[in-house]
Parts: C-alpha cells; sequence; structure tokens
C-alpha cells in the first residue's frame, strides 16, 4: 500500500507533467495502472463505529464493576472472558467483511478487557499488591494480541502498559536500567518491521522517550546530572535511527527514519531543559560528585559515531552535521556540573551551536523533523537564556547580541562562499 500523502503528491505532480507537456496522457495512465491501490482512509462511518466501540466497552466495564461484588466468582471469571473473546471474535468478523480498523479497534478493546481483568481478578483474589507486575502481564498479553491480530492498537496499549511498567519498576526496586522493558521493546520493534508499518514505527519509537526520561529522572535522584542521561539516549536514538536509515532495507530505512525524528525532538527537549535547570544543575554540582553510568556514556558515543560514521561513509553533509548536534549537546551536558561560579555562557554557546547544526542538518537532507526539532530547540534555548530567573539580565542582552552578531557574519560569509543554489 502507498502512503496515501505520497499518493496525493504524485497525483499534483502527474496533472502538472501532463498539462507542462512534460509526460505524454498515455504515459500518466501507465503510471497509474502500476501504481498499487492506496490503504483505506478513516471516513465518517468508521468514526462513528470507533466511538460506539469505546462507548461500548466503557459501559462493559463500569456495569461489572458496578455489580461486581454481587456477582459469584466463577460468574465474574467468565463475564470476562466472554468479553474478550466477544471483542477479538468481533473483530475477526470485521477483518473478513474488509474493515481492518474497526477490526484493529476490537483488538484493541479486547487489550483493555484483558487489562481490566487483570486487575479485578487480583483484587477478587486478594494477590500480592504487586501493581508493576500486573501491567506487565497486561502488557504481554496485549503484545501476544498484537502479535496474532497485526492491531496497531494492541501493540499501543501494549506499549502503553510496558512503559508504565518500567516506571514503576524503576520508582519502586530502583531497577536502572529497567533492561527487560528493551527485550520487551525490540520485540514491538520486531513487529513494526515485519508489518512495515508507519503506525507502528511512530508507536515503538515514541515509546522509547518515556523510558529515557524515567531513567534520567531516577538517576537524578541519586545525585547524578538527569540531563546527561537523557542527552545519551537522545544521542542513541537520533544516531541509531540515521544508521538504520542508510541501510540498503527499506523497510529498516522507513523505521530508522522515524526513531531518528522522536530522537532529534528529544536531543531539542534536552538542550532546552539543560538551560531551564542550569542553575540547578550548578548549585548542585557544587556540593556533591557527579559521576555518570558508563552504559549512557557509551550509548550517547555509540549514537554520535554511529552518525558521524554513516555521514562520512556516505557523503551525506547532514548526517555530519546531525553528529556534530550531538556530540555538542553531550559536551555542554558535560560542561554543566564541571562550572561553578557564574553564568555558564560557554555551554550557552555550545547548545546554540548544537541546535544551529540540528537545523542545518535538517535543510541539508530535506528532513523537516529535524528541521522543527532545531528550530524548537533554537528557541527554547534562548528564551531560557533570556528569562531565566538568576543572573545578569544585561549581561544575558549581552551574550545574545554578540551571539546575533557572530550568526550574521557567518551567514554573510557563508553567502560569498557557497554557490548560489547551495544558499
Amino acid at each position: 500500500m502507498l502512503d496515501r500523502a505520497y499518493r496525493q503528491r504524485l497525483e499534483a505532480d502527474l496533472l502538472r507533467w501532463e498539462t507542462d507537456g512534460v509526460i505524454t496522457p498515455s504515459a500518466v495512465a501507465a503510471i497509474r495502472g502500476v501504481l498499487p491501490p492506496t490503504a483505506s482512509g478513516i471516513n465518517i462511518p468508521i468514526v462513528v463505529g470507533i466511538v460506539g466501540g469505546l462507548l461500548i466497552a466503557a459501559a462493559f466495564l463500569a456495569f461489572v464493576a458496578a455489580h461486581w461484588t454481587e456477582i459469584a466468582r466463577l460468574s465474574r471469571l467468565a463475564i470476562l472472558a466472554a468479553g474478550i473473546a466477544a471483542s477479538h471474535g468481533l473483530g475477526a468478523w470485521f477483518a473478513r467483511s474488509d474493515r481492518p480498523v474497526l477490526a484493529d479497534l476490537c483488538a484493541s478493546v479486547g487489550a483493555i478487557i484483558f487489562g481490566a481483568g487483570i486487575a479485578l481478578v487480583g483484587q477478587m483474589y486478594h494477590l500480592g499488591g504487586d501493581f508493576a507486575g500486573g501491567m506487565m502481564l497486561w502488557a504481554l498479553g496485549a503484545l501476544c494480541a498484537a502479535a496474532l491480530t497485526g492491531s496497531r492498537g494492541a501493540l499501543a496499549v501494549a506499549l502503553a502498559a510496558a512503559s508504565i511498567w518500567s516506571c514503576m519498576r524503576m520508582i519502586d526496586s530502583h531497577d536502572v536500567p529497567h533492561l527487560p522493558f528493551v527485550v520487551f521493546w525490540l520485540l514491538a520493534g520486531a513487529l513494526a518491521l515485519i508489518w512495515n508499518s508507519r503506525v507502528a514505527a511512530h508507536l515503538v519509537a515514541a515509546a522509547a522517550l518515556p523510558w529515557w526520561i524515567a531513567t534520567g529522572i531516577e538517576i537524578g535522584l541519586n545525585d547524578l546530572a538527569p540531563c546527561f542521561v537523557v542527552a545519551n539516549g537522545a544521542a542513541l536514538l537520533l544516531g541509531g535511527g540515521l544508521a538504520l536509515a542508510a541501510t540498503p532495507w527499506q523497510r529498516i530505512r522507513d523505521a530508522g527514519g522515524v526513531l531518528s525524528s522522536y530522537g532529534a525532538f528529544l536531543l531539542a527537549g534536552v538542550a532546552v531543559l539543560e538551560v531551564v535547570a542550569s542553575y540547578d544543575v550548578v548549585l548542585t554540582s557544587a556540593t556533591k560528585p557527579t559521576l555518570q553510568p558508563p552504559w549512557a556514556i557509551a550509548c550517547g558515543i555509540a549514537g554520535t559515531i554511529a552518525a558521524l560514521a554513516v555521514g562520512l561513509h556516505r557523503g551525506r553533509t547532514g548526517t555530519i552535521f546531525a553528529g556534530g548536534a550531538m556530540a555538542l549537546v553531550l559536551a555542554a551536558a558535560v560542561a554543566w556540573p564541571l562550572h561553578r561560579q557564574g553564568e555558564p555562557w560557554l555551554a550557552y554557546a555550545v547548545l546554540l551551536c548544537g541546535m544551529l547544526c540540528l537545523v542545518v542538518s535538517g535543510m541539508l537532507d530535506g528532513n523537516r523533523p529535524r528541521i522543527v526539532a532545531g528550530w524548537l530547540g533554537i528557541a527554547g534555548v534562548i528564551a531560557g537564556i533570556t528569562w531565566a530567573v538568576r543572573g545578569s539580565l544585561l549581561r544575558r542582552s549581552a551574550f545574545l547580541a554578540a551571539a546575533g552578531v557572530v550568526a550574521t557574519a557567518m551567514a554573510a560569509l557563508l553567502n560569498r562562499v557557497l554557490p548560489r543554489s547551495a544558499t
């Protein structure tokens, strides 16, 4: 199936080329004849059906919860099992009727009922209060449902439950890094590759963000700099995604492109967070040692090296600039704890250069997510520098003015050196 947005652009290009006389009408007809059909979209009846299905599922759960104490235990189990079976049975009927969206919805509802059943059964039989274990069981069951039915909704439920499970394990047991989630995440990523689904790739890539953020927060509770850990995670996602996007296999390339986009936004978020929390990091580092876990350092270095290696090997200047952006953000993250007094001007400048490299990377590669992430990072860093509560506002204005003059001078120099088509 072709992506709907790409198909619309192609149709517009074909119409323009035919109007301009670039190709003949017979060539246009031949091109359209060999194109595969586009995936069916979501129309108004399907949207109404989705809302109706969610309302029915909510009504079922509310009814069972309201009469839970009045129903015998075996009957409770039978009701839960019947709800799961009915959802998947209806999904199978929709799948045979060539209604994939409604079939996916039914599988998702079945996964949600399965999770509710775990909670209700645990309450009914007074099982141990291992809520994280229940979330793990829910995640595994939803992942199995996704693998058997091909449901993207069930995969979303599985990843959401797994993220909660992982975060709770970090909080309750201080299990950092929580490697079982990484195994689960890789299994979900394998499903996304098998399906060759962009939606599934987005779900898997998005699920990596809360794991890295929760890991950074948990490590921050142990007097370590959380920004550095998350920056390493962003570098791994961005660099690893760029490396995957350079492989000869189309499915892996598509998944790598999605993963790198999320890594770019996480990198921009870390840059802004470093500026906003700069004084907290400086004050903490002045009285407490800041040692970073070797595994986090290895992840950041691996992602940066992967991006630089791919860029140098393939001659992709944009990828090299992306590697430079990662290296600069990591360098700034290391510089914060080493700073003891005064304004961290060097770290500010490094972060601005890193976000500028990210924008340039996206422009050279024609990658819009990297461009947007870079601009958001620049805006956030400038806002953080300008509106910081502490420090001299006059000095900050002088720093921003100097940075603007340098950037303008660089733009003038590049405008003279580079060809007009490149600028």
